[in-house]
């Protein structure tokens, strides 16, 4: 299993918010920058970056974004309002490695297609899920769709990964958030992303055995310091089979 270190950005700096809520974010006194090298020299594969301005179309963070994909020294996965193809298509150019869709796809699925043929393998459809509708516009407004419903509508289409969140499970990871994810996982033709279910070791321990679940994206606790993101790493890491002696 994979561990996504996540820089989440507002008004340039890096925050962490409670159930989406862009009004009342918790602000941490680092640089960008540095902590996204730091991330890679720990042994990070992946940067997971969200700019939360660019939700309402600010594109404040914009050269720090380009800056972080420049400089980190691992590819970086970006979302965070990108609701166009041509915007899609402008971060590939800046040098982004994967590119993170969520409201795009719930209003026009097919220019998410396209996205995909386009890209493959660079494309990533993010599912947050709240009370079993798939959310848009940074959590604010509930879809007709239930989460299981909307992946299959991608199921024939070259994507990267899907993340997916249970904005429940901000409150607790829960069972049914582990179920969500399970499920998901059981049945998406992509790889599976778990986001917002890793707040301790514990629980990378869990995930890494949930069958199909390919990574897990980790912010707060990494910069609350709950997680050590070199200890996740390694509990991530896949278990050595034992190899047959032959005689």
């Amino acid at each position: 299993m994979r561990i996504y270190p996540t820089i989440e950005l507002q008004d340039g700096r890096c925050v962490s918010l409670f159930r989406g809520r862009l009004e009342e974010p918790q602000i941490w006194h680092v640089d960008p920058i540095q902590k996204a090298r730091e991330f890679a020299e720990a042994g990070a594969e992946w940067l997971h970056v969200t700019d939360f301005d660019a939700i309402s179309g600010d594109s404040t963070n914009h050269d720090l974004v380009v800056e972080i994909i420049r400089s980190a020294g691992i590819p970086v996965q970006l979302g965070g309002g990108i609701r166009t193809l041509e915007r899609v298509e402008e971060w590939i150019d800046l040098g982004v490695g994967r590119v993170v869709i969520g409201t795009l796809a719930v209003h026009q699925p097919d220019l998410v297609k396209e996205a995909a043929k386009y890209y493959p393998d660079q494309i990533v459809l993010a599912i947050d899920v709240f009370e079993g509708r798939v959310m848009t516009d940074g959590w604010r407004n509930a879809s007709a769709f239930d989460p299981f419903q909307f992946a299959a509508t991608f199921d024939n289409d070259p994507l990267a990964a899907i993340i997916v969140s249970d904005i429940d499970s901000e409150i607790e990871v829960t069972e049914d958030s582990l179920a969500l994810v399970t499920r998901l996982a059981d049945v998406a033709r992509a790889p599976v992303i778990a986001r917002g279910m890793a707040r301790s070791l514990d629980d990378i321990s869990r995930l890494k055995y949930v069958p199909y679940v390919s990574g897990a994206i980790l912010g707060r606790a990494l910069f609350d310091k709950t997680v050590n993101l070199a200890d996740a790493l390694e509990i991530a890491k896949p278990e050595r089979e034992e190899k047959a002696e032959f005689i």
